[in-house]
């Protein structure tokens, strides 16, 4: 857990600290109070990252720095970024109990699951919102998955490159850049497969326990890659549709083009399900990932929910908090009334 934590010219604090409990923390203030500043802070602690901006774009504006300091599990972790005189770019560094690091491992992480507003969107807005979704969870859990996707992202960009440049000009030496995207892609897409797998072994009874009433719900796949032989099928897509490539400039197959289907029903969401089914999935989508991190890494996350319960009616709101119960929560909102009242236990609350 996190007990404390200290922001230094970061986002809209120059100088801010704040006490923490176990159990759920509510922040409450208006709109453009700080509050999501704070789930920001202690994401970037977590996991080295913002899930929203650019390492720079958390240095409050005309500031050559800013820091997080925070006690987690005991540990004293600090976040510095920073832009040398010498250098022309900002530079991020941990610092876990007198260990210096320029990047977060895995190991090093802390479990997060985070909520907020954009995920509403995931399950009918664009693919790359699916995708990402199953990428972040992975990087989470699966040693190597990180590298790998960084890996790919790296090969695909070198491809497009070269598609760039015309079939004359690229052609002879598009072939190794085939191999290498079929290679890293299938492993992507095998741990995909994997995690959705889990999702749907337990679905269906976490969405109709919170819907309080029996639903089919699927979660599928959708490439035109064959599942079963994915590099090797990549590899031939690839081969037979570079002259096509060449014409866009860019590579039209590959896990960065796959989708995320999901049924209710028997019918895609997008098409047949209602705004409260909608919210119901999406909770149920979070409940599994928190139950799979939680498996994988062997300990508690800690859960980021931003301006969440107002999305909400009664009944969810309820049903979330009965899943928030035994974690460690901040939960952002301009409304304390509203989240204090779905916790039986007493929560911690900070006034912005």
């Amino acid at each position: 857990m996190i007990s404390n934590i200290r922001i230094q010219n970061f986002r809209s604090y120059v100088d801010a600290s704040f006490e923490f409990e176990k159990g759920v923390n509510i922040i409450v203030g208006p709109n453009a109070s700080g509050k999501t500043n704070i789930l920001e802070a202690i994401l970037m602690l977590a996991q080295g990252k913002s899930y929203r901006a650019k390492d720079e774009e958390m240095v409050m504006w005309g500031k050559p720095w800013a820091r997080i300091d925070a006690d987690i599990f005991g540990n004293e972790r600090i976040v510095k970024i920073e832009k040398p005189k010498t250098a022309e770019r900002f530079q991020k560094t941990f610092t876990i109990d007198d260990q210096k690091l320029t990047r977060l491992s895995l190991s090093k992480t802390v479990p997060t699951v985070l909520f907020e507003p954009n995920f509403v969107q995931l399950l009918t807005g664009s693919p790359e919102l699916r995708r990402s979704f199953l990428d972040d969870l992975l990087s989470q859990t699966v040693v190597g998955y990180k590298t790998t996707l960084a890996k790919y992202k790296r090969a695909l960009a070198q491809r497009n490159s070269l598609l760039k440049r015309g079939p004359q000009a690229a052609a002879s030496q598009l072939f190794a850049w085939d191999i290498r995207l079929s290679e890293l892609g299938s492993q992507i897409v095998l741990e995909r497969l994997k995690v959705l797998d889990r999702f749907n072994q337990t679905i269906e009874s976490v969405y109709s326990e919170l819907a309080h009433h029996t639903s089919t719900v699927e979660i599928g796949y959708k490439t035109v890659c064959d599942p079963e032989n994915y590099a090797t099928s990549l590899l031939k897509k690839l081969s037979t549709g570079a002259e096509l490539d060449f014409l866009r400039g860019f590579t039209a197959y590959g896990p960065h083009r796959d989708d995320v289907t999901v049924t209710l029903n028997g019918y895609p969401v997008q098409e047949g399900a209602s705004r409260g089914e909608t919210r119901t999935l999406l909770l149920a989508l979070k409940v599994i990932e928190l139950q799979i991190i939680e498996a994988a890494r062997e300990e508690a996350p800690i859960l980021l929910l931003d301006d969440v319960f107002s999305e909400l009616d009664g009944a969810r709101r309820r049903a979330l908090a009965h899943y928030l119960k035994d974690y460690q929560a901040f939960i952002t909102t301009t409304d304390a009334d509203i989240v204090i009242k779905n916790f039986t236990k007493s929560s911690n609350v900070i006034a912005l």
